[in-house]
Formats: C-alpha cells, structure tokens, sequence
C-alpha cells in the first residue's frame, strides 16, 4: 500500500444540524498508485487475450460455461465478453472467495481446507479444519450469532414447538404469533407506528420498492446505494436520477431541478419523489448524512427512504441505527427499512413507518403477497436479541454489547491510521475498508491473512472502482483487544511505503 500524504477528512459543512462531530475520510488514489494499478490490470488483460487465443485452438483445456458446438449458430446465452473477467482475472485469486465455514460465525470460525490441482477453476477439500481462524470478515456486529446463550436457548425451544418451515405465505396461513409479536416489537424498538417483517433482507428492498413508486415516480438514488436497491428502484418503472455520494449539493440540484422542471416532455409534475439512501455504506464505511437529507427532503417536500441494513444495531448509543447516532425523530423518515441478518444474527428485514404505509404493503408488497413467512426459529433469534439490546431481558447484555462495538472500532480505526495504512469511511463506522489498489495485493493479501489465522474479504473490480481495491473488516463486540492487536500485528506484513 503506497501512502501519499494524510488522510482527506470530509467534516460537515453544516455544524449546526449535527450533535457531534462528523469525520470521514476519504483519499484520493495517488498518482503512481494509480499508474501501477491500471498497468497491472493491462497485464492480465495481456495475458487473458494470450490464453483465449490458446484456448480457441485447443492448446489450453478451458473449463468456463459456453455453448455446446450443435449450438453456435443460436444467439449465446452466455456473454463472451463478460465472461472475459471471470475467465482470467477473478479465477487467478478465486480461492480468497467462498470459503466454506463449519462453524458458528462468531468472532472465530473454523474453515474447511481445500486445495486446487487445476488453478482455482475446481477445488477438492482435504478433509482437515483450519481452527480458530480470527473472523473480521462476517457482519456479526453484536455477536448475537452465536450457538450457545439465551438466543441459542430460545431459537432451540421453539423449533421443538413450532418446527422449522411455515410452509405458507402469511397472507394465507402462514401468520404465526410470533410473526404479530416481532413486528409490534420492531415498532416499539424503532419509535414509530407500526413495522413488517420479511423473508429476506435482499427482497425487502427489491419488492418493496416498486409497491411505493411507479411510472410519473422520480427516484433519487445514492451512486453507492446497494445492489437490492438499484434493483428495486429498477423494477419500479420510476425514473431514476443518482446523485453524488453523500454530496448534499448534488442532492439538492436534483431536487430543485426536478420541482422546476417536472417530468420529461410534459413538464407535468412528478407523482412523488423518492430519495433512496443507507445508513452505513457497506464498501466505504461511510455514514449518511441523515440531518442534511432530512432537512432538504422536508424543504422540497420528497419523501426518504432510509436502509439501515448495516447501521441498526450498530450504530448509535441505544443501538437504534442511525437515527439515533444522530439525536433524530424516526418520524422525520417516511420508510425505515433495515435487516436481521447482521446485529441480530438472523435473516430476514423489515419495512417501519406510519401504520398507512405498512397496512398498504401487506396487500400491495410482492414479499408480502408471494414470499413463504419467516422460519419461527429465526424469528425467535430475532425477539431474543432485541429484546437484549432494548434491556428488556433483565440485564444488560445487549447495551454491553452496543458500546463494546464503539469502542472496537475507534480503537481499530485509529491503530490502523497509526501504522500508516490507509482507510476509508466514518470514524464510527464498524466497516473498515483498507485499501489494496492493485490487482496482485487483493489475492496475496487474503491468502498471506490466512495463512496468518486470520480470515478477511478482499474486494476488487466490478464490486469498487477498477483503481481502488480493498480489504473490508467488519468489527464485532465479540471480537477481544487480544484479537485485534493479532490481526493489526498480522498486517503489518503489507506495510505501506510513504512516497
């Protein structure tokens, strides 16, 4: 990792909507950093066209899905191109990707050893476990995945009554008290009217969506807003506008633009605007600037849309997510959505709001309509662990757990700062992205990691910019100082070079 200089800090530039400091820090790839890289990703592209070429004539066995020889006069159903980067460039390093775990996923897991006899293109495992290996790659935020303690207990006790699968949609008879119980429990943990629960984290996103806007429906969308987020906003048939990352201004332009300008061609004014945002983004760690949104989405009169798919649970000194990092009203968002997945150790999300909006999706939402109700013990992981972070168990466990993570990550944070690496994102977010840069540190340094007993993800192109590589550590309360203090020891074997 090459070092050019200190880190850039983004402070707010409006003090006066935040009840804290407000610091991110983001670094522009240097110079030379930048040359290297796209030369190195020029080598491989070298190379890939080389070994296509042996390929075509038979020279190198190739072992990519493509169509059989009675099939090549139809239209491919496989992308030739597209398949170029998985062909030689992500099957170069693909061993650092989908590591089969046999473990619960806490602070350490264990791993199934494999090997490859064919290049990364087949893998067969060895038989033997890789113990103990320091987990700073799961969102376990909380630690709340886990398989011992009252979560455990409780998932376990009513699985024995209720079984597994619902095998049901909740419209139909798949609506179990637990399910009416969760969602008056997300209600109350967030501060609003009502709240619904689904399935799967990625469909709340991508089914909920189109049920709240359509076609005269503009959306304006963070540049690095989620996957199932583009996806929703897609399906919808709205038109869609993205704006800079956490950039009011951009933000701003687009609203005013749009309230000027009205739709394309008429001028009619749009149905409804939408501004789409998260609560912590995933790849950068930053934080939204949620008083700033809120304040120009009142001003414009737009309606937010908040995921806090990463933030609830995590951030904030109650655990609350991101409205409460802030000191803000939940009721100043229109549509809270977030997960289970990650603080609670579940599965699953949940959209939150005024009881108008949740009553409409129950008969509107595709997840709601189609998708087979949430597994009861799942939904039992789900109470149980709020239930500890709201202090309702009797102890104080889950606010133990809430100011345990604050502190892991300052403290990760700025020992990495002081070795000199260099990282993106909010000083409070438990998303640590460490930048690589170049197409060679990605491989190396996850399998030089685990080598080390240390399991990270690494993070290349198409996932971030082709320049800006990365290592992401995800922070947890149940990681020790003791584990931390390995794992930055461990890293120093990618010290950067100051220029």
């Amino acid at each position: 990792i090459l070092r050019a200089g200190s880190p850039v800090h983004a402070a707010s530039h409006h003090d006066s909507q935040y009840n804290r400091p407000f610091l991110e820090s983001f670094e522009e790839t240097p110079m030379l950093v930048a040359v290297l890289t796209y030369m190195g990703y020029g080598i491989l592209t070298i190379f890939g066209y080389l070994r296509d070429f042996l390929r075509h004539w038979k020279i190198e066995r190739c072992h990519i899905a493509r169509e059989k020889e009675e099939q090549r006069d139809f239209v491919p159903l496989y992308q030739d191109f597209e398949n170029f980067y998985t062909r030689n460039l992500y099957m170069r390093i693909r061993d650092n990707w989908n590591r089969p775990i046999c473990s619960v996923p806490g602070a350490k897991v264990d791993l199934m050893e494999r090997t490859s006899r064919d290049y990364n293109w087949t893998f067969e495992y060895t038989g033997r476990v890789v113990l103990d290996v320091i987990n700073l790659g799961s969102y376990n935020y909380l630690g709340f995945a886990e398989n011992t303690g009252p979560c455990a207990d409780s998932a376990a006790e009513i699985t024995m009554k209720y079984g597994v699968g619902v095998a049901s949609t909740r419209q139909e008879i798949g609506n179990l008290d637990r399910h009416e119980e969760l969602e008056k429990l997300v209600a109350k943990f967030l501060g609003v009217e009502s709240a619904m629960v689904f399935g799967m984290g990625f469909a709340t996103n991508s089914m909920n969506i189109p049920a709240l806007t359509g076609k005269g429906c503009l959306i304006l969308s963070d540049e690095l807003n989620h996957a199932s987020l583009v996806l929703g906003a897609r399906l919808s048939g709205s038109t869609i506008r993205v704006f800079k990352h956490n950039n009011m201004q951009s933000l701003e332009k687009l609203l005013r633009d749009a309230i000027v300008h009205g739709q394309p061609r008429t001028h009619r004014p749009w149905k409804k605007i939408l501004i789409v945002v998260e609560g912590i983004y995933s790849m950068e760690g930053s934080i939204v600037r949620l008083p700033e949104v809120i304040d120009l989405k009142k001003r414009y009169r737009a309606y937010l849309y908040l995921d806090e798919a990463h933030s609830i649970g995590a951030l904030g000194s109650r655990g609350r997510g991101v409205v409460d990092y802030f000191g803000l009203d939940p009721c100043d968002v229109d549509v809270l959505m977030g997960t289970f997945t990650k603080s609670f150790g579940a599965a699953g999300g949940y959209i939150a709001g005024k009881w108008e909006l949740i009553e409409y999706l129950r008969s509107h939402s595709h997840s709601a309509v189609y998708a087979t109700s949430m597994s009861p013990p799942v939904v039992e992981q789900i109470i149980t662990s709020m239930k500890c972070i709201m202090g309702e168990d009797g102890t104080t466990i889950g606010c133990d757990r809430v100011r345990k993570l604050a502190e892991n990550t300052v403290y990760f944070r700025r020992r990495l700062r002081e070795m000199g690496f260099i990282i993106y994102g909010n000083e409070d977010s438990p998303v640590v992205p460490m930048m690589l840069y170049m197409p060679a540190k990605i491989g190396a340094f996850g399998r030089e990691m685990l080598k080390r007993n240390i399991g990270v993800v690494v993070v290349g192109f198409p996932a971030t910019p082709i320049i800006e590589s990365r290592a992401r550590f995800c922070i947890s309360a149940a990681h020790t100082k003791e584990m931390l203090d390995r794992s930055l020891v461990m890293s120093t074997f990618s010290k950067p070079t100051r220029y």
